[in-house]
């Protein structure tokens, strides 16, 4: 028989946990070079909407079938099938080919944190290395030099990931309460003021008022169907849907939790956080005449650059590098429980086993990463399968497969689950939805939902 549930030990802690699991370096880090990199408001309008009709949706029902079926994604998805109760083993019969959907979901999440693990000890080196040494200097050039450096010694970036990647099976090893909740309730607050000093500095030393124009009005000549999907794409992947992960939070929640609230709740925390993340970005990129379209080096190469130039600068730096490190943590956290649980429910595992062995076998994996940016730097495995691999390394490769594959391959199969095979009176009782509502939610489900993640990946093939 099972192990009895771990449980959140009330709402706030569920709450700030499911925060932490939205609230990553997509948010922080990904956020203001996408709307920087396609036009400013004509982008946030449409990231906005596809919050509202893709992510929002996707998110209460993978919420339903959590709590409702009890266990890790594949096996909430089979009981909700079986039996509309929690999984009590492992069902056979139709609905165990569901549960397909589910363990394509936690694969994509260990794959995702292999190479998110060696990022977010880039954010902790960063931090590090600028607390002691300070900004490289206030040209281009040193700037360029210092992040080529950085990438190209793999000593270094293993020895990170490793800091990286223990200081999240600690966490996950001491449980829901004691260890995920627990970190959440100290990690959240922490993001949030660092994220609020963070926007207040760049705020009084930048240039706001160019920046509430650039986000808040919207130029029409960047709302062409590119900015729509890049828009879609980013909402939908830095919350996190679709691989499963709000299924296994939700397993733990109690029936006295709404489920509605939180997930709202969540989505709105995740905006405040990525438009904070724009407030202190782009104030300090338009008072220095930056520009914003500088892509992923926004942040390894034009804010230090900025940051150089102003007062306190290094200490906002290494400040805004500890706040990708912290979002990173909180994130990674939730990606590595998706594995546990499940480690733990088919193997009958203890958590700290699960946790031991899913870390380990996670660091092994991501040192192909570390690797793909110096070592392995010029070896690209399909350059012979054309034009779009050709200078593509392990890590894009990697990345491809995650985002534009099983990802969307994922959410799509979770959305076409809850819009057509759940029996829909499951869905209405654990989201307490009136009738007006679940035939609203049921036809985002059914048709919008897939039909946007569909979009994305059709325009991603194209792009």
């Amino acid at each position: 028989m099972n192990a009895p549930r771990d449980s959140w030990s009330g709402r706030l802690g569920f709450l700030l946990a499911t925060i932490g699991s939205a609230v990553g370096i997509g948010s922080i880090w990904k956020f203001p070079y996408e709307v920087g990199s396609n036009g400013g408001g004509a982008f946030v309008l449409c990231y906005v909407a596809g919050l509202v009709f893709i992510v929002v949706p996707l998110m209460f029902a993978e919420f339903a079938i959590g709590r409702r079926g009890g266990g890790d994604p594949a096996a909430s998805m089979r009981a909700v099938l079986k039996n509309g109760g929690p999984s009590t083993g492992n069902p056979g019969g139709p609905s165990s080919h569901w549960g397909a959907v589910g363990i394509i979901g936690v694969i994509t999440g260990f794959l995702i944190l292999s190479f998110y693990a060696v990022i977010g000890g880039w954010m902790l080196g960063y931090a590090i290395d600028t607390a002691a040494n300070g900004l490289a200097g206030a040209t281009a050039q040193s700037v360029k030099a210092h992040y080529a450096a950085f990438l190209a010694a793999p000593g270094w970036m293993t020895l990170y990931h490793a800091i990286f990647m223990a200081a999240t099976a600690v966490i996950v090893a001491r449980g829901v309460a004691n260890g995920i909740e627990t970190a959440s309730k100290v990690l959240m607050p922490i993001l949030f003021v660092l994220m609020l000093a963070l926007a207040a500095y760049s705020i009084f030393e930048g240039d706001f008022a160019t920046t509430l124009r650039y986000l808040f009005v919207p130029d029409l000549a960047h709302l062409t169907a590119r900015t729509a999907l890049d828009a879609i794409g980013l909402g939908f992947f830095s919350i996190g849907v679709g691989l499963g992960l709000m299924i296994t939070y939700a397993a733990h929640a109690g029936i006295e939790v709404n489920l509605r609230q939180i997930a709202i709740w969540s989505v709105l925390a995740d905006t405040a956080i990525s438009f904070l993340a724009g407030f202190a970005v782009f104030p300090v990129v338009f008072a220095h005449g930056l520009d914003p379209a500088a892509g992923p080096g926004l942040v390894f190469v034009t804010l230090p650059l900025a940051f150089a130039q102003m007062p306190f600068g290094t200490v906002a730096a290494s400040g805004f590098f500890l706040l990708l490190f912290v979002a990173a943590l909180a994130s990674a956290i939730s990606m590595l429980e998706l594995v546990v649980a499940m480690l733990t429910r088919r193997f009958y595992w203890s958590q700290s086993k699960a946790t031991t062995i899913a870390a380990c076998v996670c660091f092994v994996a991501g040192i192909a990463t570390v690797l793909s940016f110096n070592v392995w730097s010029a070896w690209y495995p399909l350059a012979g399968f054309g034009e779009k691999f050709a200078s593509a390394t392990l890590f894009d490769l990697l990345d491809e497969l995650t985002s534009n594959v099983l990802l969307p391959a994922g959410g799509l199969g979770l959305a076409i689950f809850a819009g057509w095979v759940m029996p829909q009176r499951l869905l209405d009782e654990e989201l307490g939805l009136s009738r007006t509502g679940a035939r609203i939610l049921h036809f985002l489900l059914r048709y919008i939902v897939p039909t946007g993640i569909a979009a994305v990946v059709i325009g991603s093939m194209f792009a």
